[in-house]
């Protein structure tokens, strides 16, 4: 912890110095490096100090034995401490480059028409509550609505400490069991909708010829945004021709903002899809997951003929469906986060 202590006061006197904020890209690249460092420091400096309440709260429980106030407020406190620990150690298994950063998240309807598009919308909310709750910051940059209900796609920038280490968790199909709202015979559909994270490089460099290898669509935005939104050609779309990569942003209010963040989106995508040259599990993810359907599914969520989330990597499950789809997944993210631990640990034997 020391070097991450000097680190973030190294920060800090690099942000007070004059002009500091001239150069907007290391500035933010720096900020986020900061909130990154905070996030596990902070974490263990209130711990520390819980550790130290205990053990005035010990001594007191045992000068006033018999105090049952002083037992109840110990074993709280002890209570609170296990829960920081636990939360500390699973942090610590953030440990990829890229797991500090912010990411794109994005959502994808799957194989069911409207049921599948419905769903992804209800998938969409129980994110929007997760993140609310985990204080990140969200933008959603491109939308594409649902023919009936719901939508077909949507993807969100997400800022936040660790943002892209918990939530490339969450990438994979979602499966869905329920009666349809949208069957007269309420009958029992299946639904899927695929989930993919994508983390944010501000400090990489790639190598893209503008003009011969990505072609810019520009068109009129959809969705949320008003009337200059739907009224004004500012979205923008683009082609990595290559490889076939396809980035879309109509989130900004010109044509030359969403350019901008299109682009940046763009050069992430292409160097994750390097990166996943280079790891087969990856690679595995990012080829698959394109079937939408059975065989590819991280999670189900049955809400008929019983109440329950599976996670069918983790064996986790809980039947507090209400509870997971108001943005409670935090124990499928941590157990995932365990699962990998140990895989990349048996494989390091393995070697």
């Amino acid at each position: 912890m020391p070097g991450k202590q000097a680190r973030i006061r190294q920060i800090q006197d690099e942000m007070g110095k004059p002009g500091f904020y001239d150069n907007r890209e290391r500035a933010n690249i720096l900020i986020n490096e900061l909130k990154a460092l905070t996030a596990t420091v902070e974490p263990l400096q209130a711990l520390l100090k819980k550790v130290e309440d205990l053990q005035i709260l010990l001594e007191l429980a045992r000068e006033s034995t018999g105090d049952e106030e002083v037992l109840k407020e110990l074993e709280a406190e002890s209570g609170r401490a296990r829960a920081a620990l636990e939360r500390i150690e699973t942090l610590s298994l953030l440990s990829e480059p890229s797991d500090a950063r912010n990411c794109y998240f994005s959502i994808q309807a799957g194989a069911g028409g409207t049921e599948s598009c419905d769903w992804a919308e209800m998938l969409l909310r129980m994110y929007l509550r997760y993140f609310e709750k985990a204080g990140y910051e969200v933008d959603e940059t491109s939308r594409r609505e649902g023919e009936e209900a719901g939508i077909q796609n949507i993807q969100l920038y997400v800022k936040g400490p660790y943002a892209s280490g918990y939530l490339s968790c969450e990438m994979g199909v979602h499966r869905l069991v329920r009666i349809s709202p949208f069957d007269a015979a309420k009958r029992r559909h299946t639904s899927f909708a695929s989930v993919d994270v994508l983390p944010e490089f501000d400090d990489i460099q790639i190598e893209i010829d503008w003009d011969k290898d990505v072609r810019e669509d520009v068109y009129r935005s959809g969705g949320a945004g008003g009337q200059h939104v739907n009224k004004t050609s500012s979205a923008i779309r683009l082609t990595h021709l290559p490889t076939g990569v396809v980035v879309a942003c109509q989130n900004e209010r010109s044509q030359h903002q969403n350019r901008a963040l299109a682009r940046k989106m763009l050069m992430s995508k292409l160097y994750r899809l390097e990166e996943s040259k280079r790891n087969a599990e990856l690679a595995k993810l990012y080829g698959e997951k394109g079937d939408i359907a059975f065989g590819h599914q991280i999670r189900s969520y049955v809400l008929y003929p019983y109440q329950m989330v599976k996670d069918l990597r983790t064996g986790v499950e809980t039947s507090d469906t209400e509870g997971v789809l108001d943005g409670e997944i935090q124990p499928f993210i941590d157990a995932e986060l365990r699962r990998r631990a140990a895989a990349k640990a048996q494989a390091g034997k393995a070697k």
